[in-house]
């Protein structure tokens, strides 16, 4: 489905939303998942792939047999909120998320931010003229009409619909994947061409591209009165079933420079995210040292 949602659907996509989220605990056929000690999900962002691998190697030196899943994100938030997982490192709140953690906050558990000084918009490389989205639908001839998206089911689709139906962009929104985004934005980037994205900070775009946000003067992205996080959520249980577990998750925070050092290695030909969640741990010893304590 390459066009968004139309307005009259929205009320149905809010029932699936809360339908699916009520539906039956999820279940992992795999063997060894069930022996795992630790299970934790994610979504294949950038920004979760590098906190979920060192969270798994944090845990796995302290001798937990810890199991990742990549789902989408609705599927994250309900796996912990069912008690198949334990928990994940990847809730962008108090925006993005907002309405998957409303419909689960009875079953989980928010530990707080583990990331601050996040950011989410619309993104342009440096060279396109425009500064504000206000200024797309004058220019969505040079875009291609066109905004190219992830994850269909991630927070910052759901919140760029609001963006694209408050400010009555003639455009269309391009579901795909963050690798299929920053493929396309490449692309662009070496023809010399416009191109807007959905974006987000920390991000290893920003390090390879000189890129900029485009304003977003009705603060729907991003209201001006608060500030976007990442945040580690639990299931209800966790304290007192896994407490060492609890105990690290509850403590693990870092700064943007040190997620952004490992995304920049992950964003590496023929990278192993895993591998290079462990070479962070070793240089980072007196960060995962407070994890610990």
């Amino acid at each position: 489905m390459k066009n968004i949602l139309k307005p009259a659907l929205k009320p149905v996509l809010s029932l699936f939303f809360v339908s699916l989220l009520g539906l039956t605990p999820l279940t992992y056929a795999d063997e060894e998942d069930e022996e795992s000690d630790v299970k934790l999900t994610y979504v294949e962002w950038s920004t979760e792939v590098a906190s979920t691998n060192v969270v798994k190697v944090v845990l796995e030196e302290l001798g937990y047999k810890t199991d990742i899943m990549e789902v989408t994100a609705i599927w994250m938030w309900k796996a912990v909120a069912s008690g198949d997982v334990d928990g994940h490192v990847a809730a962008w709140l108090p925006t993005t998320h907002d309405y998957y953690f409303k419909a689960v906050q009875d079953s989980v558990e928010n530990l707080g931010p583990n990331l601050k000084g996040t950011k989410i918009g619309l993104v342009v490389p440096s060279y396109v003229t425009i500064h504000s989205i206000d200024e797309l639908n004058a220019n969505a001839e040079k875009f291609g009409g066109q905004i190219r998206g992830i994850d269909p089911a991630a927070g910052l689709m759901k919140k760029t619909e609001q963006v694209m139906e408050q400010y009555n962009l003639n455009f269309q929104l391009e579901e795909g994947s963050d690798a299929t985004m920053t493929d396309a934005l490449a692309d662009a980037i070496q023809k010399k061409e416009w191109i807007v994205v959905t974006g987000w900070t920390p991000h290893w775009k920003f390090s390879r591209w000189d890129l900029k946000y485009l304003d977003d003067p009705k603060g729907i992205y991003q209201p001006k009165d608060n500030r976007e996080h990442i945040s580690t959520i639990v299931h209800k249980s966790l304290k007192t079933d896994k407490p060492e577990v609890y105990r690290v998750l509850d403590n693990f925070e870092w700064e943007p420079a040190d997620i952004e050092k490992l995304m920049v290695w992950n964003a590496e030909k023929d990278a192993d995210p895993y591998e290079n969640a462990k070479r962070w741990v070793k240089e980072n010893p007196d960060k995962v040292k407070k994890w610990l304590e």
